[in-house]
């Protein structure tokens, strides 16, 4: 599987409902992953995986519209780019929410095929 692969996998995840922390690498002693989400900071395998755990346990009706995914590579790492169209339903608030999002991460590849080693989502202020 490539990069591109693993990214688009993880959206088709999202929208699914299907659990997320695979798609993150578990860190070693010397490394320390973070995945930024629109209002959350994510430190460490550990509390990124229990993130997504109860993210996919809170929300449903995702809708991930990539519009704009740039994808490079080199040898054992990767890092992408892309704008979102993205809303889902907080099942515990009873809220819909949906925002036009920015991604960047970076992927390496190891034995268990492409995982994020970093992911970043934002949205964007429009003046």
């Amino acid at each position: 599987m490539d990069p591109r692969t693993t990214i688009t996998e993880y959206y088709d995840a999202l929208r699914a409902g299907d659990p997320l922390g695979p798609y993150f690498a578990d860190e070693s002693a010397d490394d320390q992953f973070v995945k930024f989400g629109i209002s959350e900071r994510l430190a460490g395998s550990n509390e990124i995986r229990e993130g997504l755990r109860t993210q996919t346990e809170t929300t449903t009706d995702w809708v991930v519209d990539s519009q704009a995914l740039s994808v490079c590579e080199r040898d054992r790492c990767a890092w992408f780019s892309d704008q979102v169209a993205m809303a889902w339903t907080d099942t515990d608030a009873r809220m819909r929410y949906e925002f036009d999002t920015r991604w960047s991460g970076t992927l390496e590849a190891g034995t268990d095929g492409w995982q994020f080693v970093g992911m970043h989502v934002s949205t964007a202020d429009r003046l």
